[in-house]
């Protein structure tokens, strides 16, 4: 893997993605006189090519803008189920909410969110924040260690779906890494979005021939649901921690979890060290906050406030009341299950505008359909719904699901002091939390946070265990054999994983000092880096 954990110091700027077209795209756009509003844009629309399997144009997107102001924006990317979906025939049918495939895809909220970004303190504009992205899906870009591996995986999408063996098959082959990857298909979609902005997709001929090509293969969204589509725009959800404000997205994010994992926390005085003598109580922390966000977490016009119910005082006892409880937590209806392919974009500049991005097509190429004539791989964010009546995340027709995407700031004395992104589907407030217990409590680089062995309750799917019983704790080589005797103690087994696995997640982390000076770190498990000047 290529990749700078950690960069020097500068005032002006950093960037840190997990691949490094994306971050040198980034670095590019600062020098050119961009914000950190252009370059992670810049990012998220290169790794839409570079990393295909994560992101596309075809994905969600959430975003957290902090701008000069002192204003922070959350900026919710999600799109909606299809108006047409009949959840009484998806039932009979399919029994539960299918992983993959053309009932999974929801409407894609990247694109529009892109646009919404612009308006949020681009200083270049969103044509050229595309420029590089296009320019590389069609003269090609090296197929990257992490690509490399989801191609090779058995049962891999790209060995069923011809949209996606034309351009990561050759020779009757997947691609390997180092290997030239090349989509003009994608290029030209890219290049009509930056010519026609956003409305190009929702309302133009560009969503128009990707709606019928997905109706072939048995999708249900319509033109309809495309136009209707909107970006979410509220104030994030804030938390204390500390001497720290801890901002994330509001629900349908579950960055609310990430406020009660450190609430709980504080409230137990368990060790601010996940490698530390608590990890068995902080595994079962993890694990009972799981349970409750799949028994609640749903689009707000769909159910009860989930974020004010769980982050209320008898919401965080019930927590509390479960580390040192008996009993395991007792599991809710699972969300469709995934690996939880994702990137995260941290960007930083010295206006004091600071981006933590998310962009996803949930599982690895999201449904497994690329439709040839777009080049546009259509995410399946529609796995997380449960099928179940009355479920506050059940299956409707123009809900949104509940969305594992969760940027997150922090903030000390009225400034951004940590911008932090991760990929790891189930598992990103288990992540957060433990970078943040060591950039916060322990007062650790963001290189050095991002590299330390990590460990996730349930993996990055959140893996149902069997017969009710607690769920497997996967953890990387490097944990230390007492941490894993502790999280054993605490009810769970444990499997172990390989040093630096992307099974446990890959994150990204500026940390901005009192003297205004910044620092970028990239996690070795991904293939990018972090740039600062």
């Amino acid at each position: 893997m290529v990749c700078q954990v950690e960069d020097g110091v500068g005032d002006r700027f950093a960037i840190a993605t997990p691949h490094r077209a994306a971050t040198e795209a980034g670095r590019a756009a600062f020098q050119a006189g961009g914000s950190a509003v252009d370059a992670a844009l810049t990012a998220s629309c290169v790794l839409s090519v570079a990393y295909p399997h994560m992101t596309g144009v075809g994905g969600d997107l959430f975003a957290l803008v902090a701008r000069p102001s002192g204003e922070v924006v959350a900026v919710n990317g999600s799109g909606a189920a299809a108006a047409g979906v009949d959840p009484a025939e998806v039932r009979r049918r399919h029994g539960t909410m299918p992983h993959d495939g053309p009932l999974a895809i929801t409407v894609p909220g990247a694109v529009a969110a892109w646009g919404v970004l612009e308006g949020l303190g681009a200083r270049r504009g969103l044509a050229d924040a595309i420029a590089p992205a296009a320019r590389l899906a069609r003269e090609g870009v090296a197929v990257a260690p992490s690509l490399a591996r989801a191609l090779a995986e058995p049962g891999a999408a790209v060995a069923r779906d011809p949209g996606l063996a034309a351009v990561f098959v050759r020779d009757g082959a997947p691609l390997t890494a180092g290997a030239t990857l090349r989509d003009p298909a994608l290029a030209a979609t890219l290049e009509t979005i930056a010519r026609d902005g956003p409305p190009a997709f929702y309302q133009g001929a560009l969503g128009e021939r990707w709606i019928r090509g997905l109706r072939t293969q048995g999708a249900l969204l319509a033109e309809a649901d495309l136009a209707a589509h909107q970006t979410r725009c509220s104030a994030p959800l804030v938390g204390r921690y500390g001497e720290t404000e801890i901002l994330t997205a509001p629900p349908n994010s579950q960055g609310c979890l990430l406020l009660a994992i450190l609430a709980v926390v504080e409230r137990l005085g368990l060790a601010r060290d996940h490698l530390g003598s608590d990890a068995g109580r902080l595994a079962r922390l993890f694990a009972a906050v799981t349970a409750e966000r799949d028994r609640g977490l749903c689009d707000p016009a769909g159910g009860p406030d989930f974020a004010e119910r769980l982050l209320a005082p008898a919401g965080l006892d019930r927590l509390a009341a479960q580390v040192d409880g008996s009993a395991p937590p007792p599991p809710g209806p699972p969300p469709g299950r995934h690996r939880g392919d994702t990137v995260a974009v941290v960007a930083a500049d010295a206006d004091g505008t600071v981006v933590s991005l998310n962009h996803s097509l949930y599982g690895g190429f999201g449904s497994g359909i690329r439709e040839p004539q777009t080049g546009i791989i259509a995410h399946n964010r529609g796995a997380s719904f449960v099928l179940e009546p009355g479920h506050p995340n059940r299956l409707a027709p123009g809900r949104r699901p509940a969305h594992t995407l969760m940027p997150v700031l922090v903030r000390r004395e009225g400034r951004i002091a940590v911008a932090a992104g991760t990929m790891g589907g189930s598992a990103h407030p288990q992540i957060h939390a433990s970078l943040l217990l060591a950039c916060l409590d322990r007062d650790l680089g963001p290189g050095p946070a991002v590299a330390l062995p990590r460990w996730v309750v349930g993996g990055l799917g959140g893996e149902a265990a069997p017969d009710g019983a607690m769920p497997v704790v996967f953890a990387e080589a490097g944990v230390g054999a007492p941490v894993v005797a502790s999280i054993e103690r605490s009810g769970f087994a444990v499997q172990l994983l390989g040093p630096l696995d992307e099974g446990v997640g890959h994150a990204q982390l500026i940390v901005r000092d009192a003297a205004g000076l910044l620092r970028a770190g990239s996690d070795p498990r991904a293939d990018g880096g972090g740039l600062v000047g």
